[in-house]
């Protein structure tokens, strides 16, 4: 299945049915009045979010979704039927955005497995004649006709909903790395941008099997990646939730005179694509130690050392030096809490469900 992020689809919510202009005409009971029953209500449209879904693909497919019309009122009182809703599943961590004339409005955050939101109401069903009767109005010959639903644009944007994100220069051996402390099995070569989508893998705790914690394998970051070169730019929203980030450099691109410049390139692209993503907790690691001798990386230690720096020197390869960092990941995921995705808008409080403002009739000849 192919990994989408975005999305645009319309959303229709169901007509209300009409109501009906009826009148009880029976043996032996003259005048037997209006007995028009109302129309159904249209079925709305639900957002729910599914753990089990991982990707927009379907809704590229597929652009409109419409919920069922109710039914008209018929004779002897009798109401008609509500439309059905319809509820559509999207992946935890998708934000929804309902587009208008004055520009987008987040509509929905669907943060928490099987929550649930409103997109689309259905429309009102009308009123039948019988509702109308009244000791002035003996006989009404109109009803009401049923609202329409509302419809809407939508544009679904995933931010995948992780705990770490890791991140890098190009073939830093993250996917690796994810593949050594979890069940994931990413595609691994030794050529830049191998990852071509973000990966997830779940670390569970050896002791609690329900602790779980979730990391983003996101596509390596290069020089200018903020105004759109490699991969890695398309996939940074994927970190914005992440309670802190694994910021990952092979000792390949480590250079004596400045060893840590491979850390500040990315960090200058973090901050120029949003500065508050720049801020966010990392912890630094070395990959790939096997590839020196152990003199330059105990210089390397003793230059981290001086410079101030927390770094972990391991190699994800051959496993090595890995529990000293699993436990400062466990312990972040504890510390810290998870993050709000950086675009923000003002939610719209819902309309309290009113009556009808103005009577607008259907008539009707006997």
């Amino acid at each position: 299945m192919r990994f989408v992020d975005e999305a645009k689809i319309q959303v229709r919510a169901g007509k209300g049915g009409h109501g009906c202009v009826s009148f009880r005409r029976e043996k032996f009971v003259p005048r037997g009045g209006p007995d028009g029953g109302n129309g159904g209500d249209g079925g709305s449209v639900y957002l729910r979010a599914d753990n089990r879904l991982l990707s927009l693909y379907d809704f590229r497919l597929k652009r409109l979704y419409e919920a069922q019309n109710g039914q008209p009122g018929q004779g002897s009182q009798c109401d008609g039927k509500k439309g059905t809703d319809l509820v559509l599943g999207l992946p935890v961590g998708t934000l929804v955005f309902a587009e208008g004339p004055e520009g987008e409005r987040l509509l929905a955050d669907l943060s928490e497995p099987d929550s649930l939101a409103l997109a689309a109401r259905g429309g009102r069903g009308g009123k039948g004649n019988e509702h109308f009767k009244s000791a002035t109005m003996r006989a009404p010959r109109f009803a009401q006709p049923g609202e329409p639903g509302e419809e809407l644009n939508l544009r679904l944007e995933l931010k995948i909903l992780a705990d770490a994100g890791l991140i890098g220069l190009p073939n830093a051996g993250k996917s690796t790395f994810i593949s050594r402390v979890s069940a994931a099995r990413p595609k691994i070569a030794a050529y830049p941008f191998t990852t071509l989508t973000p990966n997830l893998g779940v670390m569970i705790d050896e002791v609690d099997p329900d602790k779980r914690m979730v990391i983003a394998d996101i596509p390596g970051l290069i020089e200018g990646a903020h105004a759109g070169q490699g991969l890695g730019h398309r996939f940074l929203k994927h970190v914005e939730r992440t309670r802190f980030l694994v910021h990952m450099l092979s000792i390949e691109d480590v250079d004596d005179a400045d060893p840590w410049a491979g850390f500040e390139l990315v960090n200058e692209e973090l901050r120029r694509f949003d500065p508050e993503l720049a801020e966010r907790r990392q912890i630094e690691v070395v990959n790939k130690i096997d590839l020196v001798d152990e003199e330059r990386l105990e210089t390397l230690k003793a230059r981290a050392e001086a410079d101030g720096r927390k770094i972990f020197f391991i190699s994800a390869r051959e496993e090595q030096a890995l529990e000293p960092l699993v436990a400062e990941l466990w312990r972040l995921r504890d510390e810290l809490a998870r993050h709000e995705p950086l675009l923000r808008y003002e939610r719209e409080e819902a309309e309290a469900d009113e009556e009808f403002p103005d009577i607008e009739v259907i008539y009707t000849r006997e």
